[in-house]
């Protein structure tokens, strides 16, 4: 079949929903990881406490939780590497049996759309799940590679000991990043679910989602206890 031809099963909405899913996606994460100096985000205002972190993670005796803390980071990495994994083999086994799913949706959308409207539509889904996965699992890693640079870290507070760790708070930083990109894939991955429903569905789910994402980074209450003054030390 001519790509023409499939295209032609897709509506004028259709292909400005999956535009504005796109757009939606790489511009919250820009965002976020470069906003203004006048409105930091969450994201930003965390990597500082990072860095911090590694900081007093110097002085501090004994430093069993300082490792507790990167081992329970790895544990939520690992988790949602292996959630994304489960949805990846479910749509995998639902673009075996479309003919299923087109009878299910069909009762909300347009039952007589061919078998490859609803495999395009999967194969969205499929790759917001693979992209966070992907994420997860280099997060997984990098949070890994911070442990064994806050292992060599030592235990006298001198420059040497500051520079690693001022080294292994950058790689956490980084860890971080990744894991809150895999995230993002996550929320939109769950949007482009709508396109299911059509077009109007689809650029419902992806407003709803973007708002919600800013209003967590942008306007949350955390966010305004992370931005409470505090005392001098």
């Amino acid at each position: 079949m001519d790509w023409a031809v499939r295209l032609g099963y897709f509506s004028v909405m259709d292909g400005v929903a999956v535009a504005l899913l796109t757009l939606a996606w790489l511009a919250s994460s820009w965002a976020i990881e470069h906003p203004p100096k006048f409105r930091l985000s969450v994201t930003k205002l965390m990597a500082q406490y990072r860095r911090v972190w590694m900081e007093h993670f110097v002085t501090r005796q004994p430093r069993i939780f300082d490792g507790h803390i990167v081992g329970s980071l790895r544990q939520s990495t690992a988790f949602f590497a292996s959630a994304s994994m489960i949805a990846i083999s479910g749509i995998f086994a639902l673009l075996g049996d479309a003919d299923r799913l087109r009878g299910v949706a069909g009762e909300f959308a347009d039952a007589d759309a061919p078998v490859i409207v609803w495999e395009v539509k999967l194969l969205l889904i499929l790759l917001f799940a693979a992209n966070a996965f992907l994420k997860f699992v280099w997060s997984n890693r990098l949070f890994g590679y911070c442990s064994v640079m806050m292992g060599s870290v030592p235990n006298d507070e001198s420059q040497l000991a500051y520079h690693r760790a001022a080294k292994a708070a950058e790689i956490n930083i980084f860890a971080a990043r990744s894991y809150n990109r895999g995230l993002r894939s996550v929320y939109f991955g769950i949007a482009s679910a709508a396109w299911l429903l059509g077009g109007e569905a689809l650029v419902g789910a992806t407003a709803i989602t973007l708002v919600v994402i800013l209003r967590r980074e942008f306007a949350s209450q955390s966010r305004e206890i992370l931005m409470q003054d505090e005392p001098s030390a």
